[in-house]
């Protein structure tokens, strides 16, 4: 254990409010699973765990704690509506919840934490986003979490520390958490994200590892921090939670110059497996080959594999125990099938091997007799040099059924992108609706609520 051999290291660090050394998270971590054995928790009791991004420590603290009492841990972000939040400690049948500031301490002389639970056991219920649907409860054992973890040779051994701004609750977090654990620098954050503040922590820490997602990356660009701030410390740049446009891999490769841009696909229900790609020019639309012992394979509904170069569903295939849905045996059966997962997502593999997106599957438009991939029409209109977020999505049509309409952010003119996407897309991809926005609207793990635009344009 980390507390055994780098007691006084510290491990992780939240700018402005504290750190939290391996020693003391192993200290309080256990005082916590004492405490919760004192109240009478047991083992596959569920613990629902709310707070914020300025709470990791005490969260860190409290994740740890719930897990060695054999409980299982419910990650939930603060930003959440208070509806989704009840809603989700109902459905998982939470029987304690842990706020910022709500830690229990050991009576003294009380139950003593309890035995680690056993590698099959379950750890961890995190929601899905929920942006194809009601979010549903992802379980996962603690051979699932801790896979891959401690090897002789720790990840991103090339930084004294890794920083990222991925909100709790988020599977992008629980990742960071796991980082913050085993790999080797010391994991940084922020309460807050905006693109100074952010870029501000990287410098302060000169760090060498740095992840986020599209949307901070979007931000972070079109503040231009890297014209204030020095980013040359950064060696590894990783992108996760959504398909990283590659106008925009190319303008993180320019503002981070010493930064390898790597791309990371995967999905709650499949972690760990994962696709990576350092950003290719020659391959600007990939999201990657299979890495961390998983494969992917392109598939009919049935599972059937399709040859390189058809487009069909994306199945993944964790080297760990799978996951499942909780209390969901339907859906568990729908998407986890021998050790694969279904993603959700349409896609192909070329004849190296790399991955492709063509859409979320509930994305695609069919538009009249066509079916029109909103990545295709997003990737278009970024091309255009006065874009700076873009998102297509579906609207009613009188005579189609769908069409497609798109948002964009930034100071294009709807006459000038009309004139630019004939050039770019077939008569049917073409968008019948623009909007301009200020921003995008995303859901607290940063993807674009597609639900939210199409209110939008009512």
């Amino acid at each position: 254990m980390r507390a055994d051999t780098d007691p006084d290291r510290v491990a992780m660090t939240v700018h402005g409010t504290g750190s939290l050394t391996f020693g003391e998270w192993e200290t309080r971590s256990a005082d916590l699973a004492g405490a919760l054995a004192e109240r009478g928790v047991r083992e596959g009791d569920r613990v629902g765990l709310v707070y914020g991004n300025g709470d990791w420590l005490e969260y860190a603290v409290a994740f740890f704690g719930a897990v060695r009492a054999g409980a299982v841990a419910v990650p939930l972000s603060e930003r959440l509506a208070r509806a989704d939040v009840d809603a989700m400690l109902a459905h998982c049948g939470a029987r304690l919840v842990l706020r910022p500031g709500e830690l229990p301490k050991p009576a003294g002389g009380g139950l003593s934490a309890p035995t680690p639970p056993a590698p099959g056991a379950l750890a961890q219920i995190l929601y899905t986003s929920g942006t194809t649907g009601r979010p549903k409860g992802v379980a996962a054992t603690h051979a699932n979490l801790a896979y891959g973890c401690g090897g002789r040779r720790r990840p991103f051994a090339h930084s004294k520390h890794l920083a990222h701004a991925f909100p709790i609750g988020t599977n992008a977090g629980q990742w960071m958490l796991v980082n913050a654990v085993d790999a080797h620098p010391e994991t940084v954050t922020l309460p807050r994200f905006t693109p100074g503040r952010f870029a501000q922590l990287i410098e302060h820490y000169q760090a060498g590892t740095v992840f986020l997602v599209p949307a901070m990356a979007i931000e972070m660009l079109a503040a231009r921090v890297h014209e204030r701030h020095d980013l040359s410390s950064v060696l590894l740049l990783g992108s996760a939670a959504a398909p990283l446009p590659a106008k925009v891999a190319t303008g993180l490769g320019a503002a981070f110059r010493n930064a390898t841009i790597t791309n990371y696909y995967t999905s709650t229900e499949a972690a760990p497996a994962q696709t990576v790609m350092m950003f290719d020019p020659d391959r600007p639309s990939s999201v990657g080959r299979p890495a961390s012992g998983g494969a992917v394979k392109i598939a009919t509904a049935q599972g059937e594999p399709l040859p390189p170069g058809v487009t069909g569903e994306v199945w993944m295939r964790s080297p760990a125990a799978v996951r499942a849905y909780y209390g969901d045996a339907a859906a568990t059966g729908e998407v986890f099938r021998a050790g694969w997962v279904r993603m959700g997502d349409l896609g192909y593999l070329d004849d190296d091997g790399y991955l492709y997106l063509v859409d979320r599957e509930s994305d695609v438009i069919k538009s009249g007799a066509y079916k029109v991939s909103t990545l295709h029409v997003e990737d278009a209109v970024y091309q255009h040099h006065d874009v700076t977020e873009a998102a297509a999505f579906d609207v009613a049509h009188p005579t189609l059924g769908k069409a497609v309409a798109v948002a964009v952010v930034g100071p294009v003119t709807h006459e000038d992108l009309r004139i630019f996407l004939k050039e770019h897309l077939a008569p049917h991809e073409l968008p019948v609706r623009l909007v301009t926005l200020d921003a995008l609207p995303r859901n607290h793990n940063g993807k674009v609520d597609k639900h939210a635009l199409r209110e939008v344009v009512r």
